[in-house]
């Protein structure tokens, strides 16, 4: 029979290899043998953190019976990544890979690799125009239009913003657009719209994303507001699914309505949330879409750190 530090050493090599290959539920199993503690002990640590849990709900997680789904759920598994000594979202990505896993083939859904490639390449073409995260005037406003064509796609979306400056001299704003897998930044245009005119533009081909100066023809003083629209045309790919916009930090009130062609209607739409890349995706919610008015829409009244989008499904 092994002896203790064997049974140790052994523990830890097969936690590091399930918090590598997953699943969940074999990682979440290997993280409680390695610690050595019971699941009432882990329920209470949960308590410590005013998370409440039952054993019954941990026992079903590490046998792979049921899934950590709900916000409070979500919470617990965060906490669990600390009660057990695991690295950041090392559990929470092995979530997110499995819902990544179970929407494998689905028309204009990103991955999780792909979104986070996506962001570094982002921060690249934001250091290309001289940037820098949180450099840019706050948003008190974002209304966003978004058309789905008659071939499914995503033939493009208008925004309109209300921005304040938190500085003296900000006279510009940079508008981020993702295009759907098998897109073509390149084809894409951006048009400005209303008090505001397009400045430099930098696209990236195999993510797909575009960034595009909107340069104001005044400069704000600190606590000045200002009104601007744009549009992207894009319609360079395929049959898409959902549309998301994704938030760094919280801010100010968010309203995003989608239309669907005449000849192109989803069968069911719904709206969802996601903590962060590496998180699974929660708060689903049915929207009702009618053949008259042929749109969706949702209003966050004060957005959190994250990202906030509209499903459908096609028949």
């Amino acid at each position: 029979m092994p002896h203790a530090p064997q049974q140790a050493e052994f523990a830890t090599a097969e936690l590091d290899t399930a918090l590598r290959g997953g699943p969940f539920h074999v990682a979440l199993r290997a993280a409680i043998a390695a610690r050595g503690l019971p699941l009432q002990r882990v329920q209470h640590h949960l308590t410590r953190y005013g998370v409440k849990v039952g054993v019954t709900s941990l026992s079903y997680w590490q046998q792979g019976a049921r899934r950590p789904q709900r916000p409070e759920s979500l919470r617990a598994v965060r906490a669990l990544e600390e009660i057990l000594r695991l690295p950041d979202e090392s559990l929470i990505r092995l979530l997110a890979e499995a819902d990544e896993h179970a929407s494998a083939g689905r028309p204009g859904v990103r991955s999780y690799r792909s979104l986070v490639r996506a962001s570094d390449v982002l921060r690249g073409l934001l250091a290309e125009l001289d940037c820098p995260p949180g450099g840019g005037p706050h948003v008190l406003g974002h209304h966003e239009r978004v058309l789905i064509g008659p071939r499914r796609e995503l033939a493009g979306r208008e925004s309109e913003h209300i921005v304040r400056a938190h500085r003296d001299g900000v006279d510009r704003f940079v508008a981020v657009h993702h295009g759907d897998p098998g897109c073509a930044p390149e084809r894409m245009t951006v048009h400005a719209l209303e008090n505001c005119r397009t400045g430099r533009i930098r696209r990236h081909h195999d993510t797909g994303v575009l960034v595009a100066e909107l340069l104001f023809d005044t400069r704000l003083r600190a606590g000045d507001t200002f009104l601007f629209r744009h549009a992207v045309q894009d319609g360079t790919a395929g049959t898409t699914c959902e549309y998301v916009r994704e938030f760094a930090s919280p801010g100010g009130q968010y309203a995003l309505q989608v239309r669907f062609d005449a000849g192109a209607l989803p069968v069911r739409c719904h709206r969802f949330t996601q903590a962060s890349a590496a998180a699974p995706r929660s708060g689903r919610r049915e929207l009702p879409v009618s053949e008259r008015h042929r749109s969706v829409h949702l209003v966050e009244p004060r957005v959190r750190s994250g990202t906030v989008g509209v499903g459908w499904e096609w028949e």
